[in-house]
């Protein structure tokens, strides 16, 4: 696996978590920077240094009541999204994306012929597993929850008659543009079936540091009764991050699921909007 500071940073941002919402919203930096065993001043150059900002305001983005402040002050309506631009080739941090898709009936003989590389990498979420064919990213796992057997089975089985090679430097330029460590354009090979693909090309027209609800992408698709097709859907994005499926809430600001776990969706969503506003 590609080792970069990201990796200790994730595992320390998680027990940083942790002990945020185990002493509540009065938890003073001293008390949490005891609790981390370090110096008030390293804890926050170390937290401020993933998070962007400060440990007291980052706890305000990871409050529970955050999705439906979201909602409230940054809810993107995807009609307008696509009006202004936002679909086909969508400005994602300071990358860009472009994506090709798999024919249907490509996608229906499960990959067969396909060659896949995979790799794991570092990222500001933990362990990733990268998966790519020769067009583009097809496959983004997130493992800090689930485990990295867990990952690798999980993608592997979404493609069952493809062909899987671990080729870590075949995808290194992806990666490290992808989460931010370099410059450049990030192609993405949608493999999926064609619902799927309508719902993961409507999740890109959602702003970083925006969200909307399941029922906005069912009438942007124009299947607005499709709610909870389009939920399983999001659900099986195979590409985390860069397909924001973690933009996606349920109406009432819930979180709803996460694929790759709720606590990493959660601080996904504290990560971005910690970035906007920095």
């Amino acid at each position: 696996m590609q080792q970069h500071a990201q990796g200790y940073h994730f595992d320390f941002m998680r027990r940083a978590i942790e002990e945020v919402d185990a002493a509540g919203p009065g938890v003073t930096l001293d008390e949490l920077s005891m609790r981390m065993n370090m110096s008030p001043a390293h804890f926050q150059r170390v937290f401020s240094r993933w998070a962007g900002v400060s440990p007291k305001r980052f706890q305000q983005y990871l409050a529970l009541g955050h999705a439906k402040a979201l909602l409230d002050s940054r809810f993107t309506t995807l009609d307008t999204a696509y009006e202004t631009g936002l679909s086909g080739t969508g400005r994602l941090h300071d990358l860009f994306l472009r994506w090709d898709a798999m024919s249907p009936g490509d996608y229906a003989r499960g990959g067969a012929g396909l060659v896949i590389h995979w790799g794991w990498f570092d990222s500001p979420f933990g362990p990733a597993l990268m998966m790519g064919t020769d067009k583009g990213l097809c496959g983004i796992a997130f493992s800090a929850e689930s485990g990295e057997v867990e990952a690798m089975r999980d993608l592997t089985a979404r493609w069952p008659g493809a062909t899987y090679v671990e080729d870590p430097d075949a995808l290194a330029d992806w990666s490290a543009a992808a989460f931010g460590q370099t410059g450049g354009t990030v192609p993405l090979y949608l493999i999926g079936a064609p619902f799927q693909i309508k719902v993961w090309e409507a999740l890109m027209r959602i702003p970083s540091g925006h969200v909307t609800t399941y029922s906005e992408i069912a009438k942007a698709i124009g299947t607005p009764r499709a709610v909870r097709a389009v939920g399983t859907a999001v659900g099986r994005n195979p590409v985390s991050l860069l397909i924001p499926c973690h933009r996606a809430l349920r109406k009432s600001g819930g979180l709803g699921g996460y694929h790759w776990g709720l606590p990493v969706k959660r601080a996904i969503l504290a990560w971005e909007s910690a970035r906007l506003e920095a």
